[in-house]
Order: C-alpha cells, then structure tokens, then sequence
C-alpha cells in the first residue's frame, strides 16, 4: 500500500520548461451509447482495505481543518491514524446513537460495516507491523464504573489488538500509568505523554504516534546551506536548506489551487506530498478545503516524474498540545480528548 503524507508547505521548487508537459491525454475511444454517462470505479476502491483507508484519510483531513479554523497563523502537525483507531475501536462498544455518530465522524457510512473491524485489523498491520518505521498505538480507558457491552472486550482484543483500562480515581497513578504506556509503545520516542489528566471524563481516548522516515534517495549533505523561508508574506527567515540540483520526484501543477505538488519517496513504500503556493502570500485556506482522499488520489495518479532543482528545509517536527475538541456539525455531537 502506498502511503502518502500531505504536508501544505511553502518551500522552493524549480522545474526545467521541457518538463512541464500540462497537455491533458484525451480518451479517443466513444461510448456506444449503452454505457454513455457511467463511471467506471476506480480498481483502487475496490479493495476494502483501501476503501477504509480513503475513509480514515477524509476524517484526518475533516480534523486537520478543524485545528487549522482554530488559529490562521498556527502550524497544525497531527497524526489522526491512532486517533481514528481508538475511535473506531470505541465503536464496538457504542449504544446504537454513539455508533451512528462515530461511524459518520469515521466515514463509514460510506462502507460495509459488517467488514469495517475486520478490515481495520489488516489495516493497521500494513501501516504499523514490526518492520514498519511507523509506530502508532491506541487505547481507551474508561472511569472505573463505567460499564461495557458484553463482549466488547473479546471484540476489541480481537480486531485492534487493544485492551481497555479502567482508572482508578487517583489521578497522580493514572498520568504515571499513561505516560508509562506511551513511552513502551513508543520505545521510548515519547516520554511524556499527558502533563495532566483532564477532569470529568467518563471515556478517555489515548492515541500515540511516532514515524521516522529516511528519504529513499538521500540529500548530500554538503549542498545544506542557510537560505530564505518565507513564514508568511512579511516574515522570513534563515533555515537549513537541503538541496538537491538534479532531484528526481513526481511533479505536477493545480492551476485551480494556483500551486506547484512535488511527491517525494520515502522508504517502506512512503510518500511525502508538498504543496507549494506559486506566491507567499496566497492564502492556504483554498488548499486545504480542496484535502479529501479522493484529491490527493487523483493527484497521485496525475504526477509525472521529472528532474527538478529542489529546496528543502531540513524537517525536525516535534509537537506537543492537548487535543480536546468536538466532531461538528452533521457528525455531531462527540466530545473527545487526545494528546
């Protein structure tokens, strides 16, 4: 599976004009008139692990937008991916109203939900197995009177490989327990995990991310240098900029975003995709409104590799903020909370 992650980005990218092919190909085949005005399904969509994936991405984006609403001018770094696990996890053991939230929040409605658990079982073995750089670990942990649904704890073991934990009422113990559980499934990447634990809650959603990612074709060293980056139209500032005069990428232009999308690979089957505004001061709001699954699927297919002069900050994202919010809207209401 190919694994692509979006980052809105301001940066530099330079493409030879011999490149830059945008002529679209035409389908010369007609229709014959019996099938004239049918979409063929895209072959991608027809594996269900790939159909839960899309769905899991679009509730990433619908949460990216949220944090982003919150403060215009703030950088957003999230991995929802153990989040949505622990939802989806939590859903198992939902009276029936919760579920329907969930699974809306979740995009399921979207699939077969008598194969959703089963799916996300595969799913998590091919983003985050043993040899995988990803390490993503989700749990829910309930106030200690709370009472499950039976056999929801058989379920849960079952598909997400995932045990719920009751608190004991000491808040003190409990932060020491969590912080303990983040750091192991970590290895040790994450040493705090909460510096507080939040007041009044009946399910608590805990969700722990760590990737390290190696460029599949690695930037010399010595061509990093301080250059420009631009933060916004009036701030800029001197960063390390690695540099790579005959990069080999995948490259395309979204003349409707007015923006440059370079793909880079990273080993393990892993993409990062960057979209580039062609000038600073272009508002990000238009990109990000266009995130969905299905766009940067389409995009994907759309890039062509090229040769190109490329810039790029050297990248060392370390974010911390406690993340309480609400699923708005018509997948409303449920309140979660996740570090």
């Amino acid at each position: 599976m190919q694994i692509p992650a979006v980052l809105l980005f301001l940066g530099l990218l330079t493409v030879p004009s011999r490149t830059q092919n945008s002529a679209t190909e035409q389908n010369s085949a007609t229709a014959d008139g019996a099938n004239a005005g049918e979409e063929e399904e895209d072959p991608f969509y027809k594996s269900p692990v790939n159909k839960l994936a899309a769905a899991v991405s679009n509730f990433g984006y619908d949460l990216y937008r949220q944090q982003s609403s919150r403060t215009a001018t703030a950088n957003v770094l999230l991995s929802p991916f153990s989040l949505a696990t622990a939802l989806s996890a939590l859903s198992l053991g939902a009276g029936e109203r919760t579920e329907d939230v969930i699974s809306r929040a979740l995009f399921y409605d979207l699939l077969n939900k008598a194969e959703v658990h089963d799916t996300y079982k595969e799913l998590l073995g091919s983003v985050t197995g043993p040899e995988k750089s990803m390490k993503s670990a989700s749990r829910i942990i309930l106030e200690k009177r709370l009472r499950a649904k039976p056999g929801f704890h058989s379920q849960l073991e079952k598909s997400y490989k995932m045990r719920p934990r009751a608190l004991s009422g000491n808040s003190q113990l409990d932060l020491q327990e969590i912080n303990t559980w983040a750091r192991q499934q970590t290895k040790g990447r994450i040493m705090r995990f909460m510096k507080d634990m939040p007041t009044d809650v009946s399910i608590l959603l805990a969700g722990a991310a760590f990737f390290k990612g190696t460029w599949k074709t690695k930037f010399d060293t010595k061509k990093t240098a301080l250059k420009d980056f631009h933060l916004d139209e009036d701030r800029t500032v001197k960063v390390s900029m690695m540099s790579d005069p005959k990069a080999i990428l995948r490259y395309g232009f979204d003349s409707e975003l007015n923006c440059k999308i370079a793909q880079l690979p990273l080993t393990e089957g892993i993409s990062a995709m960057f979209f580039l505004p062609t000038k600073v001061t272009q508002n990000m709001t238009l990109i990000e409104e266009s995130l969905t699954s299905e766009f940067v699927h389409d995009v994907d297919k759309e890039l062509k590799t090229v040769h190109a002069v490329l810039s790029l900050p050297k990248l060392k994202l370390n974010h911390e903020e406690a993340l309480g919010s609400t699923i708005k809207g018509d997948k409303a209401p449920i309140t979660f909370h996740i570090t």
